[in-house]
């Protein structure tokens, strides 16, 4: 998807349907139209017309409408939706998804303030491989993993599902969450032990609810069936475990977590995936000062998966950096490849 910083609503929308032909392409198509002849979704989007693309207005719109068909309040849809069953073409969807954005628009109103809450566990293989990198680095086997914009935190729990590839595995085997082959290239494991592990985010989901559980899941498109399967392979887990998410903005929550001195031993990682988009520019500035000053103090990691600028921004990036004051190194940094922006494969190329 292309998007110029400058498109109103309606681009925006029919820029993510581009010439696509699965059920969100064919609603946003028809939200774009409605938007201009003002009606339900003009109404819906209404104090939202000059939002900036990073916003991704329409995704918020779209996952508002699938919790009405997951709580039975649009039953209607429910055959238009393949994860539920459904087997309609997708073209012939948008007049009854109107008719529901209609009956609802209040409800989809507050919706748009919820930023896309894609807690997609397929990017913790991205995670482990930054987190093989940096412990071999640092030479350094405990490890304090913190998440920025965690969502419900899924992917910290990461030592709980099972990676293999050619030569190597990681994870215990009978885990329900499995990723074979998930990881393309180079992969030197390195043994590593959560010591312990917290999220931030402005809007937690709490999975040990059946509000929080449809939050999680009306944010993955209903057509991806594997990646349905993978939600529902790991909610088990999750309420078995709930992960620590605090509420706060991440440069609020960061300075709190790297305050004081740092365990003798233990690597102190900052983990965040496709969630900077979706921050102010003073937030993406305040955590990358704090990152740089507390790196200065004491053993500090980093692994993001995020999307560069201009040409590079076609594919998620895989970076690590790592903080070693007493090595006389101030910070290493790598990019190790690139991911799908739900993070399978990682396409690892650095050596």
């Amino acid at each position: 998807m292309d998007f110029d910083p400058g498109m109103n609503l309606a681009e925006q929308f029919r820029a993510h349907a581009g010439d696509r032909d699965h059920l969100y392409a064919h609603a946003t198509r028809g939200m774009a139209d409605d938007w201009e002849a003002g009606g339900p979704v003009r109404q819906i989007c209404a104090g939202y017309e000059d939002s900036p693309p990073r916003l991704m207005i329409h995704l918020r719109l779209l996952a508002g409408i699938f919790r009405l068909v997951l709580t039975g309040r649009a039953v209607e849809l429910r055959p238009f939706y393949p994860c539920l069953g459904g087997q309609q073409p997708p073209d012939q969807a948008w007049p009854l998804m109107r008719a529901a954005a209609a009956e609802h628009i209040a409800e989809l109103r507050g919706a748009l303030d919820v930023a896309p809450q894609t807690n997609e566990v397929g990017r913790s293989a991205a995670l482990l491989t930054g987190l093989f990198d940096l412990v071999g680095a640092a030479g350094c086997d405990r490890v304090r993993l913190l998440e920025l914009g965690a969502s419900a935190g899924l992917n910290l729990l990461l030592d709980q599902f099972y990676f293999s590839g050619e030569g190597w595995q990681y994870g215990p085997a009978d885990s329900p969450v499995c990723f074979p082959d998930a990881v393309e290239g180079p992969v030197r494991p390195s043994p590593f032990r959560l010591t312990d592990r917290r999220g931030c985010d402005l809007e937690p989901v709490d999975v040990t609810t059946e509000e929080g559980r449809v939050m999680l899941t009306s944010f993955v498109w209903p057509f991806d069936l594997h990646r349905h399967a993978r939600l529902a392979a790991v909610l088990p887990l999750a309420e078995r475990s709930p992960p620590t998410v605090d509420a706060a903005s991440a440069g609020e929550w960061l300075a709190e977590q790297l305050k004081g001195p740092a365990e003798p031993g233990e690597l102190t990682v900052v983990w965040h995936s496709i969630t900077r988009m979706y921050w102010p520019e003073s937030e993406v500035q305040q955590v990358l000062g704090l990152l740089a000053s507390r790196g200065a103090e004491r053993q500090l990691g980093q692994v993001s998966l995020e999307y560069g600028e201009g040409a590079e921004a076609t594919a998620p990036q895989l970076r690590t950096s790592l903080w070693q004051p007493e090595s006389g190194c101030p910070v290493r940094e790598r990019l190790l490849g690139t991911t799908h922006e739900h993070g399978i494969p990682v396409r690892v190329s650095a050596r």
